[in-house]
Parts: C-alpha cells; structure tokens; sequence
C-alpha cells in the first residue's frame, strides 16, 4: 500500500496559488481533502497513486463542478414559443437594458425625485397599464398566483365566491384554483356541471351568498372542453352581478393584449375585452402572451385596487425594482406599436412560414445534412391550449434519436430539440437568429 506515498493537504495547498486566487482558499482546501479521501479509497483497491499534478487536477474537476450555475442559457429549438419549463418568455433588448440599469446602481424605486421625501413603488408601470387597458387603477405583483391569492385575500376573505365547475382548473406545478381560493380565507360556491353552465345558475348562487357577492371567471388555460357545452359570455355574467351590486373576477392567466386571431390562431380574449365586459378586477401574467419578466398584474376599479394595494400580503408579494423595469419596457413597446418587432414571441408568432423555409434550408445547407419538413409549433404555457401554427423544421435522422438529443443537451450552451416519429426535428420558430451560428456548430460536432 502507497498510501505514504501521497502529498499531504498542506503541500498541495502550497502549489495551489492559480486555484486558489479563481476558487478561494476554504474551496480549493474542501476540494483537495475529498479529492485526497477518493484516491486513498481507490489506492487500498490497487490503484497507483497519482502525481501531484493530477491531483490538483482532479481537485480542480470538483471546483468546476461546484461552482457551474445550475441556471443556465439553452437554445430552444423545440417550437414551443412558450415553453414553461424553459423560462417562459425571452426578452426584448430593450426590456433587458432596462432590467440592467434599474439593478447596476440605485433607482428611485420608492423615493418621489419632486418632493424628495419617500414614494411607492406601486406608482411604476400604473401608467402604463392605464393607458394600454383604460384601467382605472393597477398594481403590479410577483406572478400571476400570487396576484390571484391577493385579490381573493383582500376581497373574498370569509365570503363566498360564485365560479363554475368548469373552472377549478389545476395548472402546471400543482396550482389549483380550490386550494388557492381556500388558502386565500374565501368560501368555494360551485355552479354548473363540468360542461355546461348557464346564468340562472349564478343567479340562484347569488341568493346564497349575501350582501355583495363575488364572481369569479378563472381561464382554462391547458386544456378545451368541447362537444356538449354551454358557458354565458362574461358580459352578460358581469351584468348579473352588477345588478346584485356584486363584483366580477377574471383571471384571464396568460393575459393577451394582441389580437391572437392575426396570426391564424383562435382567438383570445383580451385584456381590453375583459374590462370592457365589464370585470371589476382582471388578474394576468407578464411573461406569458404579454411577453415580459415573470409578474402577476392586476387591473381593475381603483376602489377595489386601493383596498387590495393597502391588504399586508401585497408587501410579501409585491415586485422587486428589476421586474418592474423590466416590465415597463416591455409594456412600452405596446403603447409605441411595435410588440411584434420588438418582443421575441410575437416575433416568433408573426413569422410566416416562407420565412421559416428559408432559415431551415439554410440550416441543411450549411450542414449539408438532414432535410426541411412541415411540422407544427405551439405557443405553449398554458396559453392557446390545443392550438398550433404551421412551419417547417430541420429533420435528422440519427440512429438513436434518444443519445442525440442527449448530446444535444450536453453541448455549451445546451440545445433542447424533440423527437418524433425516430427523427430528430429542430424548429427555427423558436431559435433566436442570433443563435444560428451556435446551434449549427453543435450539431456538426455531434453530427
């Protein structure tokens, strides 16, 4: 046994200086103990005993491993335009400009530049949104959940909320629509049956509720019912409770403010049409269809508003400066006119399909491998569910679709395509231009 033979910590740590001045010395020290502790382990097995070279070597395989972000960049190449697990939406040059200079430096996040005495955050991107939606008031929060559980805690605490059966939807993660209502204090009063349900319904719900009673609208967001169905338009569900001096909740959840219907796709209702049925309160995602950071948003009567912003939970929710930098950004192109330029998914929604032909030609060509065929991509997180638009992908066919698509994963930066059919389809909808030259460099090393 050679175990005499090994360095001691200390000589290592003595030759460890260009470790030591990237990693720290408690690292690099961790580093060399565990790395010491496996080689006498593999030394009593027989093995050799390493140089001292290659044991800082493998020393220094450890510190990669530990201090390698767990979050990272990837190339989707999937043609889900808004793949949840993925992050959602990416963001428009301006809208991460933004997002940089607001957490670089300090920012007059909740200080009034006039008066020089303390402001509120809840002021920054209000505007905005009450000029895009004719909101009366609007608070911003740290995702559309916590904007629901909000809402309900500072209106609904102890009442009952009429929603139809249809609705108590569960989303991705295990967000229910029943649990969050009972963990906000309301009072779950279900209506209808699953496919259909009809306005003397909540007609007759509202006699069980009491003075001023509450309506919830929820957005089925990741799957249709269809066939034998009957649901009244919120317009008209909106009139029944404002004739009960009741108040009306629409959790739209993905939040459009385009006309999805452009695009060939059907259509969603927007944000704008929400208040102008006549909801009291509308609830939405910023990084969904709207295209933004992660953010729940809520808009509505500035009486309701004022009691929700004033409620001791928006203080544990409430957004952070960068989110909200970021999603005024974003709500600026909107009010310029130019989402469909600047925010990567409409963008990527608005391409034509001639357009994506050409990239995915030019894919094959420069590869000189595979072939371009038509496919279909989705908008993806939870939004449009059951919809598809047409393009074109670049098709492989590996002998193993499984170990290639795992290469594929393993590249600098990772690449997440998918498989069907024993191909392998990359989908340029979703793969920012920017990105082309590294995608192709990946899969001619692999290929």
């Amino acid at each position: 046994m050679n175990l005499r033979n090994l360095p001691s910590v200390e000589q290592l740590l003595q030759a460890s200086d260009g470790l030591i001045s990237v990693y720290g010395r408690t690292l690099v020290l961790d580093a060399i103990r565990q790395t010491l502790e496996k080689i006498r382990v593999d030394v009593r097995a027989g093995a050799g005993v390493p140089s001292n070279e290659q044991i800082l070597t493998r020393a220094q395989s450890r510190l990669i491993g530990w201090t390698k972000p767990t979050l990272e960049p990837v190339i989707n190449a999937t043609g889900v335009i808004l793949h949840t697990n993925l992050g959602r939406a990416p963001l428009s040059k301006s809208t991460i400009q933004a997002m940089e200079a607001a957490s670089s430096g300090y920012t007059n996040l909740e200080f009034d530049l006039v008066t020089g005495k303390r402001g509120s955050r809840l002021i920054h991107a209000e505007s905005l949104l009450q000029k895009l939606t004719g909101a009366e008031s609007a608070v911003v929060v740290n995702n559309c959940a916590s904007a629901v559980l909000l809402v309900l805690s500072a209106l609904a605490k102890g009442k009952k909320v009429v929603i139809p059966r249809s609705q108590l939807v569960e989303i991705g993660g295990g967000f229910r629509v029943p649990d969050v209502m009972k963990q906000s204090g309301a009072k779950l009063l279900e209506i209808g049956t699953t496919n259909k349900v009809r306005l003397s319904d909540f007609e007759e719900a509202i006699e069980q509720t009491g003075s001023l009673p509450l309506i919830m609208r929820a957005h089925r967001s990741n799957f249709k019912i269809i066939g034998f169905t009957e649901e009244p338009e919120l317009a008209e569900i909106a009139k029944v409770a404002h004739s009960h001096n009741g108040i009306l909740l629409d959790d739209l959840g993905s939040g459009t403010l385009i006309d999805t219907s452009k695009y060939g796709m059907e259509y969603e209702p927007t944000v704008q049409d929400s208040l102008a049925a006549g909801a009291d309160v509308v609830m939405f995602s910023g990084d969904k269809l709207l295209g933004g950071p992660q953010a729940g948003i809520i808009i509505g009567k500035k009486a309701l508003l004022d009691k929700i912003k004033k409620h001791p939970l928006a203080r544990a929710v409430r957004a952070d400066k960068t989110r909200l930098a970021g999603l005024g950004a974003t709500l600026l192109h909107y009010l310029k006119d130019e989402a469909e330029r600047e925010i990567p998914i409409w963008q990527m929604i608005s391409q034509t399909r001639e357009q994506i032909w050409a990239r995915a030609e030019a894919w094959v060509t420069e590869l000189g491998a595979g072939a371009v065929v038509a496919a279909e991509s989705t908008v993806g997180g939870g939004s449009l569910p059951g919809e598809s638009i047409p393009t074109f992908v670049l098709a492989l066919n590996p002998k193993s679709p499984d170990k290639f698509l795992a290469k594929l994963r393993q590249n600098t930066p990772p690449v997440i395509a998918r498989a069907e059919n024993g191909q392998v389809l990359l989908d340029p909808r979703t793969v920012l231009p920017e990105q082309d030259a590294t995608l192709l460099a990946a899969l001619k090393t692999i290929l």
